[in-house]
């Protein structure tokens, strides 16, 4: 299994917790794993996005413009910005609720999250938008999109994990008092798929 997948979204949603989620579950199953992350914005609402390349024969984290087979938007409008990465046939899972970039609130822009998913509806065969608004609402907790939005990419056969593997490293690497919440959003979109 070769797998290039990149998360993006903004600060605070959980992206670099869910690339390291499926890293580690990769490496669970003794599958070579690189990935490279930008978390540096993160503190400020800005962009953040994650690589992950998973198999053999891998030299570079970073993913070439044109090989993704997977992107994983927790914002919209990130999930635009990140499409050049995606390959023909490649599969984009986004998050129905936007998030105003910084650079639209500094200069006064507007920004609509429906622009941006009827672009990519128009740009990409293979799309899956979550209504995580609706979602997190349900669960009792906004904390949950990146596990909502991991969820439905299990569901959809897109990474080539399974929601036990993810279970397993969430386990190890959220604390216990938030298992169960965590586990119920990753089942959440199975209905929908």
């Amino acid at each position: 299994m070769n797998k290039n997948i990149i998360l993006c979204g903004v600060g605070g949603q959980g992206t670099v917790l869910a690339s390291k989620l499926i890293a580690a579950a990769a490496m669970k199953k003794n599958l070579p794993v690189m990935s490279a992350e930008t978390i540096g914005m993160a503190q400020r609402g800005g962009s953040v996005f994650s690589h992950i390349r998973i198999g053999e024969g891998l030299y570079s984290p970073m993913i070439a413009e044109g090989t993704a087979d997977v992107i994983l938007g927790f914002e919209p409008g990130e999930a635009v910005r990140m499409l050049p990465y995606l390959k023909k046939g490649g599969q984009v899972i986004v998050s129905s609720r936007g998030i105003m970039p910084v650079t639209a609130t500094l200069s006064g822009a507007s920004y609509k999250s429906s622009d941006m998913i009827a672009y990519l509806q128009e740009k990409v065969a293979r799309l899956l938008v979550v209504d995580t608004e609706k979602a997190c609402r349900e669960l009792g907790s906004p904390k949950v999109l990146n596990i909502l939005l991991l969820g439905a990419a299990i569901h959809s056969g897109a990474l080539g994990l399974s929601a036990e593997e993810i279970k397993e490293v969430i386990k190890e690497r959220i604390p216990e008092k938030f298992h169960e919440m965590n586990f119920r959003a990753l089942e959440y979109t199975y209905q929908d798929i």
